[in-house]
């Protein structure tokens, strides 16, 4: 069997756990700033939920490559290079499609402000109050107000403009209408600054430009590395076990879900018993269900009817538990051309909808598979009515399901976005209570999506970098016969 851990040193100044964009970002961060850092990943693949797949006949499928505001652009040149920077291009086709309307919109402040004005009669002077309400919220303002009350301040009776409204945002960061408005105004606004915007050339091409870098820096990059422990010792991190072996440092950063780093990669033994509470009760984000659609190289779909990112929906309303329904009525469809992989004569579809774990998980292998195809036989009645012989055009398709994400990348109940809001307070309490101990993930609302993790990836180095400052140098291991004194 494959040694993957082959060469890995007995010490380093940073052990990262997990490759999403959080983890990527804060290792590179600490290379740059001349720390010894080791990255554990327990996938073959880097990107966590930022990454892609392959299938026979050449297709290349993104799972997650599909929107972030114009802020990502800032964040890579200065984090990563300016040639990932370089590829962000904007998404100026997204599409609406349901029972109350049928538009196009760019999807920025200027544009929405004149759909709000003209085509949905709502008075110029509420428009702009609604957008500088959303602009100027942060994470200190009051987390009662939801998101529904926040839409009824501002457009009661109007389900109409809320769906416009919130559908997009649901569809970026898991929000809903019973989420604290904060949650929401922080993420819509970034949006709102220019627009929708995605990396041209798939996620392959970016994580790869991204595990360059890492490498140009130092990292020390490990796949197929599963962590079963961080090790504490009378408060303090002293490191990981990871394959079964043993991996000292002086501080650690967990890419991993917040509830299982806190509760089975250190354990509650380690953490008061008040903070483990507070762990406990933060609530995890609704995972998702996706359909990955190749066409056959040289096919074609009318991008005028379909645009790049196309939110449709069969249901009367916007409404949280319809959503979330095993009975579908909303999809997020993006659209690949060949223009967004530069080189390539294919064109793809993904197909998204937010789902429960709960509704996937206690079904038996055979209903399980049933349950997949039944998924895909419905999307493709559904994409139909936009690419009407999608059947004779398609050269691949198959599904993920909450089952998929969690076998893949270990997220709780396959959790696409995380935590909810209130898992930041917690993130952010972790070195509170194991000193050298870290958390950067998708908790909370910090932007969004992408440009949150990367942000926030930044954020927890600048953490570790001012812990380590104060620290003294990594010790060197016990011997051999004496490592099984270290907590296991």
């Amino acid at each position: 069997m494959k040694d993957f851990l082959k060469g890995v040193r007995d010490n380093y100044d940073v052990i990262v756990i997990g490759s999403g964009l959080a983890g990527l970002t804060a290792a590179n961060t600490l290379a740059k700033a001349g720390y010894s850092v080791l990255l554990l990943e327990q996938h073959y693949q880097l990107g966590g939920m930022a990454t892609w797949f392959k299938r026979r006949g050449g297709h290349i499928f993104d799972i997650s490559l599909h929107g972030f505001p114009v802020g990502m652009i800032k964040s890579c040149r200065r984090y990563w290079t300016s040639e990932i920077a370089d590829a962000i291009v904007q998404l100026r086709h997204i599409r609406f499609d349901n029972p109350m309307f049928s538009l196009e919109t760019t999807f920025d402040r200027e544009d929405f402000t004149r759909l709000l004005t003209g085509r949905f009669g709502v008075p110029h002077a509420t428009v702009q109050a609604f957008f500088d309400t959303a602009r100027a919220m942060n994470f200190y303002d009051d987390q009662a107000t939801t998101v529904g009350e926040l839409f009824s301040r501002f457009f009661p009776g109007r389900e109409d403009v809320v769906r416009l409204l919130m559908e997009p945002i649901t569809y970026a960061n898991g929000s809903t209408l019973e989420d604290p408005a904060i949650a929401y105004g922080i993420v819509f606004s970034n949006f709102m600054s220019k627009g929708v915007y995605t990396f041209q050339g798939g996620t392959d091409r970016l994580v790869g430009l991204m595990k360059q870098e890492l490498l140009r820096n130092g990292v020390d990059l490990r796949i197929r590395a599963s962590v079963e422990r961080i090790l504490v010792e009378r408060g303090r991190v002293l490191g990981v076990t990871a394959n079964g072996r043993q991996i000292r440092a002086r501080a650690v950063v967990s890419n991993a879900n917040l509830k299982l780093t806190i509760l089975q990669l250190v354990g509650p033994e380690h953490f008061d018993p008040a903070f483990v509470e507070k762990t406990r009760a933060v609530r995890l984000n609704n995972s998702s269900c996706q359909v990955y659609m190749a066409l056959r190289p040289g096919e074609t779909i009318d991008e005028n009817a379909c645009g790049d990112l196309l939110f449709s929906s069969t249901a009367p309303l916007f409404r949280t538990e319809l959503l979330l329904s095993r009975q579908i009525t909303s999809r997020t469809y993006s659209f690949y051309y060949p223009r967004t992989r530069p080189g390539s004569n294919r064109t793809l579809i993904v197909s998204s909808t937010n789902a429960r774990y709960q509704d996937w998980a206690g079904l038996s292998d055979a209903d399980y598979q049933a349950s997949k195809q039944e998924l895909i036989e419905s999307t493709l009645d559904a994409v139909a009515k936009y690419v009407p012989d999608i059947r004779v055009k398609l050269a691949h398709v198959e599904a993920s399901t909450p089952r998929t994400f969690q076998f893949y990348t270990r997220h709780l109940e396959g959790a696409s976005f995380g935590t909810k809001f209130e898992g930041l307070a917690v993130s952010r309490a972790v070195p509170e209570q194991v000193a050298g101990l870290y958390h950067a993930g998708s908790v909370g609302i910090i932007m969004s999506g992408w440009l949150g993790a990367v942000n926030y990836g930044v954020i927890v180095a600048n953490d570790v970098d001012a812990y380590l400052l104060k620290q003294q140098p990594v010790a060197p291991l016990p011997p051999d016969d004496a490592r099984e004194a270290l907590p296991a």
